[in-house]
């Protein structure tokens, strides 16, 4: 078991993509600390499965709604739902996002759109929609993700990174515009955290990529979703309460 945080028992958190991957792995470690956990996702199987299996091994069962994250009016809205339930957010993890690969010579205005929009576009308007009450209960924490993918220059997902490279220009200036309200704005950038997900498209693309991957790193042990929501626990406890603006790079030294 981590650390643990007294300051965040209690506190109302909203994860974005919370049903599966990192998202899941951040709602379970919210709900470890006892904070009031809700999250949003697109897949209401996956979602359902995630609450579940959290209320029956922690004994806390978060709230979510299911939602396109692309339909900011409905994100929005169900943001507003859930803080009903929960009261005023004091930290916003905007989790969700889709590294699917697309070549180049593929990419089309509107896939490069629908990119910015599943990867960048929502952190914003979420932001901007818990920010207000966030700061009205005290202020609180926000905490982007974004991926190491663009600062080596991924191929194979140009859009992905061109979107992810963004979240640290808007994690900059949302910072400098919320911390007066003494909202803290943070992102973490993480390198290749294994998810099922990620092991599985290693093995349909590569069997050998999941162990060749580790030479790229400083230390030899594969990541895992854990080690970004203890970073995020971290960031959302008042421990961090002078840091803002800043990118943290969880990746096991590959940059």
């Amino acid at each position: 078991m981590g650390a643990i945080y007294p300051d965040l028992e209690g506190r109302a958190v909203l994860i974005t993509g919370g049903g599966s991957g990192i998202g899941a792995a951040l709602v379970e470690a919210f709900a470890r600390q006892k904070s009031r956990v809700a999250f949003i996702d697109v897949n209401g199987e996956a979602a359902s499965a995630t609450a579940a299996r959290i209320a029956r091994d922690v004994g806390v069962e978060p709230a979510f709604r299911i939602v396109d994250l692309r339909d900011i009016g409905a994100a929005q809205a169900v943001a507003a739902e859930l803080a009903k339930e929960t009261g005023a957010f004091r930290a916003l993890i905007n989790n969700a996002g889709d590294d699917s690969r697309h070549e180049w010579r593929s990419v089309t205005p509107q896939l490069w759109d629908e990119r910015f929009a599943t990867n960048v576009r929502h952190q914003f308007f979420m932001a901007q929609a818990v920010a207000p009450a966030m700061a009205e209960a005290g202020g609180g924490a926000i905490i982007n993700l974004g991926s190491i993918s663009w600062m080596f220059g991924a191929a194979g997902l140009i859009a992905y990174t061109t979107g992810k490279s963004a979240i640290a220009g808007l994690t900059k200036s949302l910072a400098r515009e919320l911390g007066p309200l003494t909202i803290r704005v943070n992102a973490i950038a993480p390198g290749m955290i294994w998810t099922e997900k990620q092991i599985a498209r290693a093995k349909a693309d590569d069997p050998a990529k999941f162990e060749r991957y580790l030479d790229r790193q400083c230390i030899k042990e594969h990541l895992d979703a854990e080690d970004v929501a203890r970073l995020a626990l971290w960031l959302a406890s008042d421990e961090s309460r002078r840091c803002a603006g800043q990118t943290y790079i969880v990746d096991g030294g590959v940059v």
